[in-house]
């Protein structure tokens, strides 16, 4: 089970950096790209190390007992010191460079030493699942475990620290993706932290391997997914934002389509329907069709009708802009509903595409006049 989660989640972290794939061809040498890409693909990486199965591939493999180790923590510290460094670009601000190019040479520094410490110490015997307790006394393994526990838990306190701090000054999207982002890590913390104590128990002379097994892999395992969640927020929020905005907009447009059907579906005016549920293509389809409508009967609004009408609605309390809208409900329902066989002596001057929001605004008004109280104010 624990190798199906852990392959689970690095399919949907490697998903998640292929739907990158195009922007980082495009600007490759975009920092910020190129630190969100590697805090991904070093995620999908935790993942797949971590798992049993590929601990026993790596080290049948190479021939090394236990060369999965290092390796898989390496990429845990890695991944750390990414996060934070995605954080750090995140924010920006005099200093930034320099300041990354000193975590960033000190993390490669704990790299190399993780490195020169297994090659140093002795870890003969496979151990898959409890590596950690096991060589807590080998001398150069208990110093290599101390080493990349350590720097994780720095990156990850740190990285927590400047996001929640961060977010406090921001609103919408970016401000829930940080706290996310802290959240994450805090929950990561306990990967470290939990290690630390059965490494710690180990030399006292007790037997705290099941703190060092099982809550360590649920603490990486959420806090990544938390943390990538957070890091997704703010680059999809606003694509979602725009998808939404679409679709309301189309669903607001219903009344004015419905009003228009007549003269729409008796002289073919109506586009192909998109056969894709696209928010942009249906939102385009729909005006396209309001549009051809409008212009079709342009020559048969009337403008008395509409005088009238705005002026009853401006009695009424109505601002300029529902007045009009009201006003230009009335007459276009009028024009639909009368014989066209003879123009109207006063023709109300229309726009040959007006814009969204008026559209809105007349659609509103004609789902108030049908009693549609919903879409009115969807």
């Amino acid at each position: 089970m624990s190798d199906l989660i852990n392959y689970a989640s690095c399919g949907l972290l490697w998903l998640g950096l292929l739907t990158k794939a195009p922007d980082l061809a495009r600007r490759w040498r975009d920092p910020f790209l190129l630190t969100l890409s590697a805090v991904l693909a070093l995620s999908s990486l935790c993942f797949l190390l971590g798992a049993p199965g590929t601990v026993g591939f790596v080290n049948g493999a190479s021939g090394v007992p236990n060369l999965a180790a290092p390796l898989t923590y390496g990429t845990v510290t890695a991944y750390g010191a990414a996060s934070l460094t995605l954080v750090m670009r995140w924010r920006g601000g005099p200093g930034t460079g320099r300041a990354i190019r000193r975590w960033t040479l000190g993390y490669t520094a704990v790299l190399a030493g993780i490195a020169a410490l297994f090659v140093l110490g002795d870890a003969a015997v496979e151990r898959r699942t409890d590596f950690d307790t096991y060589y807590a006394t080998t001398p150069y393994i208990a110093e290599m475990i101390v080493l990349y526990l350590g720097a994780h838990l720095t990156a990850v306190v740190v990285t927590a620290c400047r996001s929640l701090s961060w977010a406090r000054q921001l609103r919408g999207s970016l401000r829930a993706g940080l706290v996310m982002m802290g959240a994450g890590n805090l929950v990561g913390c306990g990967y470290s932290v939990a290690k630390l104590l059965a490494v710690g128990a180990r030399w006292c002379d007790r037997d705290w391997s099941v703190l060092a097994t099982t809550f360590p892999a649920a603490c990486a395992g959420l806090g990544a997914a938390i943390t990538v969640i957070g890091i997704v927020i703010p680059l999809f929020a606003p694509f979602l934002a725009v998808r939404a905005r679409c679709w309301r907009a189309y669903v607001r447009l219903g009344p004015l389509e419905r009003t228009l059907t007549g003269p729409l579906t008796r002289e073919s005016l109506r586009a192909p329907r998109p056969l894709w549920p696209s928010a942009t293509r249906w939102l385009t389809w729909r005006q396209s069709s309001i549009y051809n409508g409008l212009h079709y009967l342009g020559r048969h609004l009337d403008e008395s009708l509409f005088r009238q009408t705005y002026a009853e609605r401006a009695r009424a309390g109505a601002d300029p802009q529902q007045a009009e809208a009201a006003a230009w409900a009335a007459v276009i329902a009028a024009a639909v509903r009368a014989p066209h066989e003879e123009r109207a002596d006063t023709v109300v001057p229309l726009a040959d595409r007006p814009d969204l929001p008026v559209l809105l605004r007349v659609s509103d008004a004609l789902a108030e006049d049908s009693g549609d109280r919903a879409l009115a104010v969807c």
